[in-house]
C-alpha cells in the first residue's frame, strides 16, 4: 500500500520535573482545583499535582520548574498563569514575573496579583509604572493582607525615590500599635523598620526590627540578623575560631614536650650557670 504523505516520527510533549509520589492532587487549594475544572480530568489532576508541588518545594529553581510543566499543560488557565509569575518573582525574573501576571489578571479579573507585579517594575528601575500600580488598585475590593502588601511596596518606592518620610507615613496603620499579631505582622513591622532606618530613626528602627524578629516564628525575613548590626554585635567564624583553638593547644603541648623546655641537671649545675659575684652588681661597684 502506498502512503499518502510523508511518515513523520510521533513526537511526545516534552515530559516535566518529577513530582513526589507523595503529592496528590486534592492537596491543591480548593478555589484553585475548581478554576481546573475546564480540563480532563486526568489532565487537571497532573496540572495540580505540579501546582502543589511548586507551592511546597523550598528551592525556587525547582518551583519555577514545576509551574512550566503546569503551564505547557494548560497555559490557558488564571490559577495556572498566577502560579509561574509568583515562581518567577521568587528566582528574580523580574520581566517574566510582570508578563506572567498580567495575563493572570487578564484572565481572573483579580486584583490580588498588583503588589507583586509593583514590586516588579520596581526591581526593573521604573518607580513611576510601580507607583501608578499601586494606585491602580481598588483597595476596598482587597482584603487587609493585600492592602498591606500594596503599602509595603509603596513605602519602599518611596525610599528608592528619596522621600523617606513619606515612606515612614505609608506605613503608619492601626495594625502597627494593635498588639494583635496577623500572619503578615513581622512584614509590616520589617519594612517599617527599613522605612525609618532610611529617615535616619535609627533607635525606633531597632525597636521595630526587635518586634518583627519576635514576630517572625517562621523565619521570613532576616529581622533578627538587622537587629544584630544595629546593635553592632559580630560574630566569629566558628571553624575558625575552633581550628586557632587548635594550633594553640598543639603549641602548648610541643613546648610541654620539648627536651630543652625541661631544665637539664648539668646545665643546673654548672658554675658558669650560676651568677658569679662579680656578675652581680656589688654595693661598691655600683657605687663606684
Amino acid at each position: 500500500m502506498t502512503p499518502r504523505g510523508p511518515v513523520t516520527e510521533y513526537q511526545s510533549r516534552p515530559s516535566g520535573p518529577s513530582v513526589p509520589d507523595a503529592i496528590s492532587a486534592d492537596q491543591l487549594d480548593p478555589e484553585a482545583r475548581s478554576a481546573l475544572n475546564s480540563l480532563p480530568n486526568d489532565l487537571a489532576d497532573s496540572v495540580a499535582r505540579y501546582l502543589v508541588a511548586a507551592e511546597l518545594e523550598e528551592d525556587p529553581e525547582k518551583g519555577y520548574a514545576y509551574t512550566q510543566a503546569a503551564k505547557r499543560l494548560a497555559a490557558r488557565v488564571g490559577v495556572v498563569r498566577e502560579a509561574c509569575g509568583i515562581a518567577a518573582y521568587r528566582t528574580g525574573r523580574w520581566a517574566e514575573a510582570l508578563s506572567e501576571l498580567r495575563a493572570a489578571r487578564r484572565m481572573t479579573g483579580r486584583d490580588d496579583y498588583l503588589p507583586i507585579m509593583a514590586d516588579c517594575e520596581r526591581a526593573l528601575g521604573r518607580l513611576d509604572r510601580a507607583l501608578a500600580l499601586v494606585h491602580e488598585a481598588n483597595a476596598e475590593a482587597l482584603n487587609r493582607a493585600m492592602q498591606i502588601e500594596l503599602l509595603i511596596v509603596e513605602s519602599g518606592i518611596r525610599r528608592d525615590q528619596g522621600h523617606t518620610d513619606a515612606a515612614v507615613l505609608a506605613l503608619h496603620v492601626p495594625e502597627l500599635t494593635s498588639g494583635r499579631l496577623r500572619p503578615w505582622s513581622a512584614r509590616l513591622f520589617y519594612a517599617y523598620a527599613d522605612a525609618l532606618l532610611a529617615a535616619g530613626r535609627a533607635e525606633d528602627a531597632r525597636d521595630m526590627f526587635a518586634r518583627a524578629a519576635a514576630a517572625d516564628t517562621g523565619g521570613e525575613t532576616d529581622a533578627a540578623d538587622r537587629l544584630d548590626e544595629l546593635d553592632g554585635i559580630e560574630f566569629e567564624d566558628l571553624a575558625e575560631s575552633e581550628d586557632l583553638e587548635d594550633l594553640e593547644s598543639l603549641a602548648e603541648a610541643e613546648e610541654l614536650e620539648a627536651p630543652e623546655a625541661v631544665a637539664a641537671p648539668e646545665a643546673v649545675a654548672a658554675p658558669e650557670a650560676v651568677a658569679a659575684p662579680e656578675a652581680v652588681a656589688a654595693p661598691e661597684d655600683g657605687a663606684g
